[in-house]
């Protein structure tokens, strides 16, 4: 992941770094206010590269449905999917409540994922390939995405900052987390490195 901010001259952008991270592991508003105060206008977060479709939904919706709420430009998505599609079957798998953590998006660049979709009230099958998807997004779209998350999934089980580490404007903050798949229930620990790029003002 990758973040452009703007360092007040008195704030280290080491401090920064690190507090913004912290602020991530406390809750959705403490993010979202550190985000608006840190963020540079122009900042872009680009959280990485993943293979899959290239389309986000909200798991937070009704139980049991996945409907298209964004889709990445360029990406196998955007050649076959629209906003407000509602996946059906996803490789003969039934998209429900139960099932949410079998759906085969992610696996091989290449390979083709075939499901079926409801749009306007019309049953579709589509295929398309896996591919390499590339995200990036503008400050405008980090808060927006921020806003509409739940704010009880937010805070991870457990988190800390492991190492805090720069050279020039570049900080990398390695920390972690425990806490509990959403869709599978199940436990899980992590560990992110998120690399800062600061633009200090005077």
């Amino acid at each position: 992941m990758v973040l452009f901010f703007q360092c007040i001259i008195k704030n280290t952008p080491e401090s920064v770094a690190e507090a913004w991270v912290k602020a991530g592991q406390t809750g959705k508003q403490e993010a979202i206010d550190f985000v608006t105060k840190h963020m540079a206008a122009d900042g872009i977060n680009a959280p990485g590269r993943y293979v899959g479709f290239g389309f986000t939904y909200n798991p937070d919706a009704e139980p049991g449905t996945m409907v298209v709420g964004g889709i990445q430009p360029d990406s196998p998505a955007s050649k076959v999917l629209k906003v407000g599609d509602a996946f059906l079957s996803v490789n003969n798998v039934r998209v429900n409540e139960r099932n949410m953590g079998k759906l085969n998006f992610r696996g091989k660049p290449g390979e083709e994922v075939k499901a079926v979709i409801e749009r306007d009230g019309k049953r579709k099958n589509i295929s398309v390939a896996r591919g390499v998807i590339s995200t990036s997004y503008t400050k405008e779209q980090v808060l927006r995405n921020m806003n509409s998350a739940v704010a009880e999934n937010w805070k991870p089980d457990e988190a800390n900052i492991v190492e805090v580490m720069s050279k020039d404007n570049i900080v990398y903050v390695l920390h972690w987390a425990k806490d509990t798949d959403q869709v599978s229930g199940l436990p899980y620990e992590a560990y992110t490195v998120t690399r800062f790029s600061s633009m200090k003002k005077g």
